[in-house]
């Protein structure tokens, strides 16, 4: 398949354009930048210069291709509804293109925050308002392409996706550790967090575009849950600080902006992905990971 990918040089995207050249399908990438159109280049895929604004050069893209995957997303989490806006523009603009085709379409999502204290699985959306609501807009609207003759999809990340070059939740939490002197869990730290490997989601994110029905959700969830103080007590240790519990109320202070999503107790299975794609993780978990050493460099 031709395949047009949006966040084509990002963490992720950079590793779905990977194994999607590895899988033999050719790849046009969305580039804000030169740096970033070379780069595409370099690993062997075409690039088309575009950024999630410029709604002429996704159309172009969705059109020429036979498959679309999404995983761009403007993080900047001080103005998360205009992040979202722009993400649900990208998502109407691809639609439209494909509209009719019976083309494959996945986009990137999450499953943090979608029901914490209960492990969510596949078939579960929330109703009502949650903190994350502007981007389950983006999940609803790709999913009901699937009435409009697009093959759509939604690929639910685990909120720490792992692995070298990793500039995410984990990668903060050890810069705030660094700067607090100690590594913290909130409460007790028994919350549970999911995670999965960038590797592992990069093959279930071709897995999705390649054999997901249209209006599916996939779960690129390797681990369900990990103790929130498993993975501080980790990091405590690889920089041999001390490891200690703050209060609720105290995890803005320490943690910031994130301080509400590491109390989250938000758990999540990818039981109806494994039976229904065959993907099976197979890179080292979130804590074997931490241990190898690469984060701390």
């Amino acid at each position: 398949m031709r395949v047009f990918v949006t966040g084509a040089t990002g963490f992720i995207g950079s590793a779905v354009v990977r194994e999607l050249l590895t899988a033999g399908h050719q790849v046009t990438g969305l580039a804000r930048s030169e740096r970033s159109a070379a780069a595409l280049v370099d690993a062997g895929a075409e690039a088309l210069h575009g950024s999630l604004d410029d709604l002429d050069s996704l159309t172009k893209g969705a059109a020429s291709a036979d498959a679309v995957a999404h995983l761009a997303f403007i993080h900047d989490f001080s103005d998360f509804e205009a992040s979202c806006a722009a993400d649900l523009r990208a998502i109407e603009t691809i639609g439209a293109a494909l509209e009719g085709s019976g083309k494959p379409f996945a986009i990137s999502s999450g499953t943090a925050g979608l029901r914490p204290g209960h492990i969510v699985a596949e078939d579960y959306t929330p109703e009502g308002e949650w903190f994350g609501s502007p981007r389950l807009r983006s999940e609803i609207t790709a999913l009901g392409l699937a009435d409009h003759g697009v093959r759509s999809s939604s690929v639910r990340f685990a909120p720490t996706v792992h692995g070298r070059g990793d500039h995410g939740f984990v990668h903060l939490l050890i810069e705030i550790a660094r700067a607090k002197g100690f590594s913290a869990y909130v409460g007790d730290g028994a919350n549970r967090w999911p995670a999965v490997h960038r590797l592992d989601a990069a093959r279930l994110f071709r897995l999705a575009l390649e054999e997901a029905s249209a209006g599916t959700r996939v779960h690129a969830i390797a681990e369900e849950g990990i103790a929130f103080r498993d993975i501080a007590e980790t990091i405590g240790r690889r920089l041999d600080l001390p490891v200690d519990g703050v209060s609720p109320e105290d995890a803005d202070a320490h943690f910031g902006w994130i301080g509400r999503i590491a109390a989250l107790d938000i758990p999540a299975s990818s039981e109806l992905t494994r039976e229904r794609l065959g993907w099976e993780p197979t890179e080292p978990g979130l804590i074997a990971d931490l241990e190898e050493g690469h984060y701390f460099g």
